[in-house]
């Protein structure tokens, strides 16, 4: 009686680990099939419903690996897949075979030959079958059943592996591909633009162009609400990294004792709490983008874990002995200057120059000359869309309110200033399609009005007679003109001075003297041109 020695068993299980795809693997199955039993044709379906569908054979025409096969119009596939052990036809069988005229080396009617099906089964599923075929009669009568029952099993954790590992690859691309399509959608939605004109944003949008394909890590530095996260969205954005997550972290709102298991992660039972092991935002992040916001927050401890991971692209979550590889590119902000809590022992000075290889500060929107204005037009036709107004437009009054208020809190302030207004622009004006946002709907918001109530007193003031021809905006500064020139004087020429009578600091009251081309002479004089 012919076997199956256990040599070629295990011979057919190390060359099925051997492929590089499925292809592989399923002929690396079949050539190993042939050694054990010879045959003319070997064919391995899979079971996809009610239907057979053809992965790999040899023997067959290639056509035959394009044929469909409905298990209920093949009597004796349905034999087959019926059963739990191995089938094998007779050679006088009646039953049509479904590989008539489909032998490479024979044309016509099959003649008197073998056939042979193994049903192939994992864990009680039927996952397809093996056929195989030979002209000789009564080739296959002589294997031991249990011989063949091995054959199967081998050959259908074989297909159970490549099917499994086919369908999570198949899940990785779409999982990707939507990561990919959900990132490009955020960017989109969240604005990625940077809006603005002016030269200190034209020099921004230089530099982040610059330094976004490399892998620098970078500090960004800037006020809070300039729109910080907007850059690292932009480098990230820009950067090879793109199709990768970049994970955003609030440096300022992890809890001390929790800093280190945010970042790095830990393992099950690493301290109290910890039931179950979770990765770190550094691993989340690997292969993309890790943004560090308030960086200047974190403590002393967490700095060195940081430093180290830079340093080494290593991580150890706590509690773990391992240390684990890391691809991160690290973007960190901070409105802090770091060079002062280096000096205060509060920031480590190597963790700064590691992060600020190309260092990038945003500039406060008071040095933006008229981005105001255009930011404003932005978050209008945000507000609009979001409040289903037709149209939403500034008025003149209000646009030049806008670009002439020092906006302490930069950007997201004029957001929120927008926002509101548009709400009472709506509610005051329930009718018609265009709503217009006026000095009115922005309240108080009025630099004038605040530069007035702040002035010297008006025997300090020399007064001036306004001509209304010259229009609202030279007017108003000659006004601010009036109220400038008192409070150097009162001040005797202190601008810090002034800028306190003035309530506003003392770069933003000495750009405004230079837009009002007001000069103080090292004499303490003052030109006016």
């Amino acid at each position: 009686m012919q076997d199956i020695s256990v040599s070629t068993l295990i011979d057919m299980t190390i060359s099925l680990a051997r492929g590089d795809n499925d292809q592989d693997r399923f002929n690396n199955l079949l050539d190993a099939i042939r050694k054990a039993i010879q045959c003319d044709c070997v064919a391995l379906l899979s079971l996809q419903g009610d239907t057979l569908v053809p992965l790999a054979m040899q023997g067959l025409t290639r056509d035959t690996l394009g044929r469909r096969y409905k298990i209920d119009q093949h009597p004796r596939f349905a034999h087959i897949c019926a059963s739990k052990t191995a089938v094998r036809f007779d050679s006088d069988c009646e039953l049509p075979d479904p590989f008539d005229n489909l032998l490479i080396d024979h044309d016509g009617d099959l003649p008197m030959h073998s056939c042979m099906g193994l049903p192939l089964y994992y864990a009680d599923k039927l996952l397809g079958i093996l056929t195989l075929d030979s002209l000789t009669p009564d080739a296959f009568d002589h294997f031991p059943i249990r011989s063949l029952d091995a054959l199967s099993a081998i050959a259908a954790s074989s297909l159970k592996v490549a099917l499994t590992v086919s369908q999570l690859e198949h899940q990785a691309k779409q999982t990707q591909q939507r990561f990919e399509e959900l990132n490009e959608e955020a960017w989109e939605r969240d604005g990625g633009e940077i809006i603005g004109n002016s030269a200190a944003i034209q020099a921004l949008k230089a530099d982040i162009e610059v330094v976004a394909p490399s892998n620098f890590n970078i500090l960004i530095h800037g006020e809070t609400g300039v729109g910080k996260e907007l850059v690292a969205r932009s480098l990230h954005h820009l950067s090879p990294r793109r199709k990768q997550p970049m994970v955003y972290v609030n440096c300022a709102a992890i809890p001390e004792n929790l800093v280190e298991s945010e970042l790095f992660g830990h393992v099950r039972g690493a301290f109290t709490g910890a039931d179950m092991s979770r990765l770190g935002k550094f691993a989340l992040a690997d292969g993309g983008t890790l943004f560090l916001d308030e960086i200047g927050e974190l403590p002393l401890a967490a700095q060195s874990k940081i430093l180290r991971a830079l340093q080494n692209n290593e991580i150890q979550p706590v509690g773990q002995d391992k240390v684990e590889t890391i691809d991160v590119r690290v973007l960190a902000a901070t409105n802090r200057d770091l060079k002062q809590e280096i000096d205060k022992g509060h920031f480590r000075s190597d963790l700064y120059h590691r992060l600020s290889v190309y260092p990038i500060t945003v500039p406060p929107l008071r040095e933006r000359d008229e981005d105001s204005v255009l930011l404003a037009g932005y978050f209008l036709e945000q507000a609009r869309r979001k409040l289903g107004i037709v149209q939403l437009k500034l008025g003149k009054d209000a646009q030049w309110l806008l670009s002439n208020y020092n906006w302490p809190g930069n950007v997201r302030e004029l957001e929120h200033v927008i926002n509101r207004a548009a709400l009472k622009a709506r509610a005051r004006r329930h009718q018609g399609t265009l709503i217009t946002v006026s000095v009115e709907d922005i309240g108080e918001l009025q630099s004038l009005a605040n530069l007035a109530s702040s002035a010297p007193s008006k025997t300090h003031v020399a007064t001036h007679t306004l001509d209304p021809e010259l229009g609202l905006r030279e007017s108003t500064d000659q006004y601010q003109r009036q109220l400038v020139l008192a409070a150097l004087t009162k001040a005797g020429f202190n601008w810090a001075k002034a800028a306190r009578a003035l309530k506003t600091d003392r770069a933003n009251l000495t750009r405004l003297a230079k837009r009002l081309g007001i000069q103080v002479t090292t004499q303490h004089q003052i030109k006016v041109s």
